[in-house]
């Protein structure tokens, strides 16, 4: 049964009616972020009932000591954590003595979360009735500023009820935090220095090992009856430093504590200026105020929403899946810090590690390429090419040699941190999917200078390694690449995986393709890429050797690629046919029945499918789709999302919608049993990918975009826009009538349903159809 207590809303994320049970996975679900920081939607007053608390800084981390029962050569030494930061949103609430806790309240009354998605703010209001019998009101609302990144903004909000009473408010900061996945139980932070300078504090504190200095920031005042009270600074602690405010107050009386807080981080200033650019953010922040400052975040989210909105009616749980998707999405990376990635949780947990994975190349790059300027996804990739040397070392570490570079799986700063052995040293699919990233940056853009300037040289990396990787079988006559995982983890140590063979030789290939373009049309940056990479002539015929002999497994009695060598040695029991009681099998099997199970965790040969459709057939699709899905338990988040894509390429309309809906609710509904521990950002670009290529079928195709749009039976229209070669398209799509708008000055062809047609700026383009 999956949780269902999120109500359905086209614009919101609420919650209704206070239960202990729920608050972890609502601090998940409410989770705040502007790109540059972000935070769970924990209470700000104390709470000591079940939480897990998180405060987070993009691009700060600490590596924590790799914890293994048995060292191998080539492990990582440390898994590299999104740290828990410093807390600023603390604010103590104590009423004739006695402190706020939701936990421990005599009763909790007209609890209501609201997470507005289209004005990006979070508010939350209830009534409480304390241990003392004191009755009070309390409505809260909290922003992270797109305007102003290093500055989030609290509006609490107190009213009290039943009697005359004296209210005191401490708003604090808090350096002394630990990450609940610690493997050791390390002291992350080392707090070095406070201050305090009228109604403000600061914390200064640096990471260890990692030297990243903070600053952890606030400035409070207080509002009664119009009337600015003046605070005190408590006594505090080494990691501690609160000030307090005290009012008597009528019944019926409200009294307001605004809160300004955040970060400044020596990633962007000098360290011995960090508290001075925290008063400048403070400055800004109280120059404007608390509304105006709302303002101006209600305005940045508009134009978020103006370019990346899609728009679902009749189903209002699939419009709010999409805009929650999207929304976490610009929450979590707006591209514009190339120092940046997406991880796979964002700013909502702690699992992971919070880098980046080879998700970001694969899901990611479509969603940022066609909702914002294509200058954002040349920076996905100028993170990769920034990080090519650590690529280089990390294959060193294992054996490899002449430049060849293995991309990690988990990564802060291009060195490896996974500490898995069947995924650190077998997962290797992730190199492919960096060089495919590049093929669809240049596909969908048309800017090919990335790949002269900076991405030759990273698939001259790629295909070493690959050639190197490979070996040559006598009794196959063929090349063969032994003991991988494939993008289903449920497989460790195969020989031969489909998906891993096939991403080698095209890589090659691509590669092999871009050396002779860039030789012919760019001598300069071939001339610097070949002294810099010593690359010959030769090598390359020894790579093409590799690519033009690879082997593939193949059933002839089923008519399809094997997902691995040993596919039909196992017992081949579909899904439908396991009990319910087993499911999921990742929470109730061991792992070794995993591993002898046919069971497939997400797309794996159907990833390949996806990445190169049009070297198949839509009939090999078919017998393939067919043969491998009802083996596939869709346990990973990035599962349905690939499978709603080709199930609607198939026609098969209502599996589509089932897969879309199953990826779009993932976190709300919590199909995986998971959610407190985080959300699942990265899978959020495949839900915008179900629509816009699954859906809207949108490709590219000989430079051409091309539509082939199919609609749910439980829609009456969707529409979304893509940026394509800065022209921004408008689809709409209805069971009866596709339309095209075109914006800009820039007329342009596109083809839909295998037809041209002819877009010219500011007249709409209306198709008939019948579905």
């Amino acid at each position: 049964m999956n949780q269902d207590y999120i109500k359905a809303n086209k614009w919101s994320i609420i919650e209704e009616g206070f239960d202990a049970d729920r608050v972890k996975s609502s601090e998940s679900l409410f989770s705040l972020g502007n790109g540059a920081m972000g935070q769970r939607a924990n209470f700000e007053e104390t709470y000591t009932g079940p939480s897990f608390q998180g405060s987070y800084i993009a691009g700060v981390y600490y590596p924590d000591k790799t914890r293994v029962g048995w060292w191998k050569n080539g492990y990582p030494e440390y898994f590299a954590k999104v740290l828990n930061a410093p807390n600023w949103i603390g604010i103590k609430l104590f009423v004739n003595d006695t402190e706020l806790d939701l936990a421990t309240c005599k009763k909790v009354s007209d609890f209501r979360r609201e997470l507005d998605m289209k004005e990006g703010w979070y508010k939350r209001s209830f009534n409480a009735i304390l241990q003392n019998n004191v009755e009070i009101s309390v409505e809260v609302v909290r922003f992270l500023s797109l305007y102003l990144d290093e500055v989030g903004a609290i509006s609490y909000k107190v009213d009290v009820l039943n009697t005359d009473a004296t209210v005191v408010f401490e708003p604090y900061l808090d350096s002394g935090i630990t990450n609940e996945d610690s493997n050791w139980d390390d002291k992350f932070w080392n707090t070095t220095h406070m201050a305090t300078a009228e109604n403000r504090a600061f914390i200064e504190a640096h990471t260890m090992k990692t030297n990243f200095s903070t600053c952890t920031f606030m400035q409070a005042s207080l509002d009664y009856k119009g009337q600015d009270i003046k605070g005190t600074f408590g006594t505090g602690s080494e990691t501690y430093v609160s000030m307090s405010f005290s009012q008597k107050v009528k019944a019926g009386e409200q009294l307001t504590l605004t809160k300004f807080g955040g970060y400044t981080v020596s990633r962007n200033h000098a360290d011995n200026q960090l508290i001075d650019a925290a008063h400048r953010a403070l400055d800004k922040a109280s120059t404007l105020g608390f509304s105006q400052l709302l303002q101006k975040q209600i305005e940045a989210w508009a134009a978020i929403w103006k370019m990346s909105d899609i728009v679902i009616e009749g189903d209002i749980k699939a419009q709010q899946g999409i805009r929650f998707n999207i929304f976490q999405l610009n929450q979590t990376y707006l591209g514009t810090d190339s120092r940046l990635n997406i991880g796979p949780k964002g700013f909502t947990g702690e699992k992971y590690g919070g880098s980046t994975y080879w998700d970001t190349e694969a899901y990611c790059i479509p969603f940022y390429m066609a909702t914002k300027d294509e200058k954002v996804a040349r920076n996905l990739l100028k993170y990769r090419y920034n990080h090519l040397e650590k690529a280089i070392e990390n294959a060193e570490k294992l054996g490899f040699s002449n430049g060849a570079a293995l991309y990690p799986m988990v990564t802060m700063n291009g060195e490896e941190c996974h500490n898995e052995w069947e995924i650190t040293f077998e997962e290797i699919h992730r190199n492919g999917a960096i060089a495919f990233a590049i093929y669809n940056y240049y596909r969908y853009t048309g800017d090919y200078s990335y790949i002269p300037e900076m991405g030759l040289e990273v698939l001259i990396g790629i295909a070493r390694f690959w050639h190197q990787r490979a070996n040559f079988s006598t009794s196959k006559c063929k090349y063969v690449i032994l003991g991988v995982t494939g993008p289903n983890e449920y497989e460790n140590n195969v020989n031969n995986n489909w998906y891993t063979n096939y991403l080698a030789q095209w890589c090659i290939h691509f590669t092999i393709e871009q050396i002779k373009k860039v030789k012919e049309g760019y001598p300069k940056d071939y001339n610097r890429v070949l002294g810099k990479t010593n690359l010959t002539p030769n090598e390359c015929e020894e790579w093409e050797k590799v690519a033009d002999n690879m082997y593939f497994p193949y059933s002839k009695e089923h008519g399809v690629f094997l997902q691995q060598d040993g596919f039909l040695d196992k017992e081949l029991v579909r899904v439908s046919d396991l009990k319910k009681d087993q499911r999921p099998i990742n929470q109730k099997w061991s792992w070794d029945r995993i591993l002898r199970s046919p069971y497939i965790k997400q797309a794996d040969v159907l990833q390949g499918f996806y990445f190169f459709e049009e070297n198949f057939s839509s009939e090999d699709l078919e017998k393939h789709f067919d043969f491998y899905e009802p083996f596939t338990v869709h346990e990973s988040s990035l599962s349905p999302c690939v499978h709603s894509i080709l199930a609607a390429k198939l026609g098969r309309m209502e599996q589509a919608y089932q897969f879309y809906l199953r990826t779009s609710r993932l976190d709300l509904d919590d199909y995986n049993k998971e959610v407190e521990e985080g959300l699942h950002i990265t899978s959020m670009a495949g839900t915008w990918m179900s629509i816009v290529e699954g859906f809207g079928g949108m490709r590219v195709i000989g430079g051409t975009l091309s539509f082939d749009p199919r609609i749910p039976k439980q829609w009456e229209l969707y529409s979304f826009k893509v940026n394509f070669r800065n022209r921004i398209i408008k689809v709409t799509v209805s069971s009866n009538k596709l339309m095209f708008e075109l914006t800009g000055k820039e007329k342009i062809d596109i083809k839909v349903v295998g037809k041209e047609v002819k877009l010219i700026p500011n007249r709409p383009v209306s198709i008939e159809v019948k579905h």
